[in-house]
């Protein structure tokens, strides 16, 4: 069986964009790869200052995933920070990574771009820890959005300079696209935290229905007929609602008669329905914190394992593992 890796950043609440992107791709592939997902709270500390609230993140994250679908029985589920041949790894790799090639990583030249002052370390070297994670494991497979390819490519330079430089020691990883084509946030804009534009999946009702009401629209009249395919309203509702669903909706944009407000609503009914599981698994977890961190500590140990091993594998052949 293939190994497949993938990690998730602890940024505060998830959205339909990270669900449709990262999360449901990793889970749907638990039946086909050993997999390996962690929480990776190491590159959250790229932004974080605050030791508290990244704490309260990552734990949040970590129900939110076992609730919507991430199976400790299919899946190692582990913290990256718990993991120190993440960083030990990252290091050695660093020997071997040009500055050009990390100047040209999109995350810096997003962030020079946009004239912020004194970026940080690890901000620049996020792409060498990234490697790091992926060939620590020996990964085959790794599921990231189209924005993340370059890391992959990074990753592959990496890796192959290594083995040229040290011996056969890591596999090639290839990335896999999961989700090519940005989820519209509310303002027709990608969906992103960023952007203040996202859906929360495990906000209140109240909360949910706030967000979709705040969709932005044309001003075409409620009495004409409206183009389902402009519209941010159908485009939400278009990736989690039936194809029966799906084809009533548009029939009702096409027919006229049928306002945004009542397309809102109808998102409403679906987007609830389709969460509604994997929010009633939400509170089971929060009232048992006990299981997430035994599931936790299973899956360290089982990271661990592999870990050292690729590590080993790393000290001898560069020389640095002495007698």
């Amino acid at each position: 069986m293939k190994t497949l890796i993938t990690g998730i950043k602890p940024t505060g609440q998830i959205h339909l964009g990270n669900y449709l992107g990262a999360f449901k791709p990793a889970f749907e592939y638990q039946n086909e790869y050993e997999s390996y997902i962690f929480l990776a709270n190491l590159h959250a500390l790229t932004t974080f200052q605050n030791g508290s609230e990244l704490k309260s993140y990552s734990e949040n994250l970590a129900i939110d995933l076992l609730s919507l679908g991430l199976d400790p029985e299919k899946s190692t589920f582990f913290v990256q920070s718990q993991i120190p041949e993440h960083s030990e790894l990252m290091w050695i790799l660093s020997s071997l990574a040009p500055m050009g090639l990390l100047e040209r990583a999109h995350a810096w030249k997003d962030y020079k771009n946009k004239g912020l002052r004194d970026p940080n370390l690890s901000l620049f070297s996020y792409p060498v820890l990234m490697a790091a994670d992926i060939l620590l494991y020996q990964a085959d497979i790794v599921p990231v959005g189209s924005d993340q390819k370059q890391h992959i490519e990074i990753t592959r330079d990496l890796a192959g300079k290594f083995n040229n430089h040290f011996g056969e020691t890591f596999k090639m990883p290839e990335e896999l696209i999961t989700f090519p084509v940005d989820v519209s946030g509310i303002d027709g804009r990608k969906m992103s935290k960023s952007y203040n534009n996202y859906l929360p999946i495990f906000a209140t009702e109240n909360e949910i229905k706030k967000s979709i009401m705040k969709i932005s629209t044309d001003s075409t009249p409620v009495e004409a007929t409206k183009n389902p395919e402009t519209c941010n309203i159908f485009n939400i509702y278009k990736l989690i609602a039936s194809d029966k669903d799906i084809q009533n909706l548009k029939d009702k944009y096409l027919a006229g008669g049928f306002g945004y407000g009542d397309a809102k609503k109808e998102l409403l009914r679906v987007y609830l329905e389709y969460f509604a599981e994997a929010r009633e698994k939400r509170t089971k977890f929060e009232n048992n914190i006990d299981l997430v961190q035994s599931i936790l500590q299973n899956g360290k140990q089982k990271a661990q394992a592999k870990a050292k091993q690729t590590l080993e594998l790393v000290k001898q052949n560069t020389g640095i593992n002495l007698f």
